[in-house]
């Protein structure tokens, strides 16, 4: 499968990502080299692609600032292949580090040149408690982000940005749409619990209330003695098909964006016409970064 100048060609990564981050790099390295020799112009990788600590002390002492070896690493990928990457969930030791000891997750978007083209930082933190299942508690040691990231126009179309956890919330993507994203990215570590009940189950939904694409890196498999991840990295087209799924373990899988059909949707069905914004209001985005 390769672009075309009317269904560019993306890729999405399924990674295991351990606390070894160089180890980490190497796998991720491989895969974008991978998919930029096959044709595809952007590359997803999952929330984590850095590393998946084992404890938060671990996590604390792990998490770099953008200015640190491991982004202009990458930005030197992204030049190399002559590809845009959507670093989906980096471990961001922010501004205030030096005051909060508390990290952003953040989701960067690299382009072709490796120039960071935007940065958002989740919004929604996961605190779980499933009994006997799932605990979790990212805000024990992250920062919640500030703001929703307008969508950047990329050679595969215009790309909303949101990790994880953001996906059980559709006024981001709701927000991201009205704003004009074509395509919802979700680089994510479900866990095998809430992965098998409910990952693909969102995503579609998500895609379909949209009519967007909705790509969707994933961690898959043992990251660590407590940790297993869910994988089942996919992309959904605007009518809520899955139409690329990776199978079990690290690897790609790859779909075309086909933003005629996108709009033939739309048009066919113009549900964002028919809302009745004057019985239950809009969702707007009330803070965006300042303009540089």
């Amino acid at each position: 499968m390769a672009a075309t100048a009317l269904k560019p060609l993306i890729a999405v990564c399924q990674l295991t990502s351990t606390p070894d981050k160089e180890q980490n790099f190497t796998s991720c390295s491989r895969l974008v080299r991978e998919a930029a020799q096959r044709g595809a112009c952007v590359v997803f990788l999952p929330e984590a692609f850095d590393f998946i600590g084992s404890s938060k002390q671990e996590t604390l002492s792990l998490a770099e600032s953008l200015e640190g070896d491991l982004i202009m690493r990458y930005a030197g990928l992204a030049r190399e292949c002559g590809v845009w990457l959507s670093l989906g969930g980096f471990h961001e030791r922010g501004e205030d580090w030096a005051s909060t000891q508390r990290v952003y997750n953040c989701h960067l978007l690299l382009d072709a040149t490796g120039h960071v083209v935007a940065t958002y930082r989740k919004i929604h933190l996961c605190d779980v408690e499933l009994q006997g299942r799932v605990s979790m508690k990212e805000s024990n040691f992250t920062n919640p982000g500030p703001e929703i990231v307008p969508p950047v126009s990329t050679p595969a179309g215009k790309v909303g940005l949101a990790i994880c956890y953001d996906l059980r919330f559709p006024e981001i993507s709701l927000a991201l749409t009205q704003k004009g994203a074509e395509i919802l990215t979700y680089p994510s570590a479900f866990t095998v619990t809430t992965g098998s009940a409910h990952w693909e189950v969102l995503l579609r939904a998500r895609a379909i209330e949209t009519q967007c694409y909705v790509v969707a890196a994933a961690q898959t498999g043992k990251n660590h003695e407590r940790r297993t991840s869910y994988g089942h990295a996919m992309v959904v087209d605007p009518w809520g098909s899955v139409i690329a799924q990776c199978q079990e373990g690290p690897g790609l899988c790859y779909a075309e964006i086909d933003l005629a059909y996108l709009h033939c949707i739309r048009q066919e069905m113009p549900v964002c016409t028919h809302r009745r914004t004057d019985l239950y209001g809009r969702v707007t985005v009330l803070r965006e970064p300042p303009l540089p």
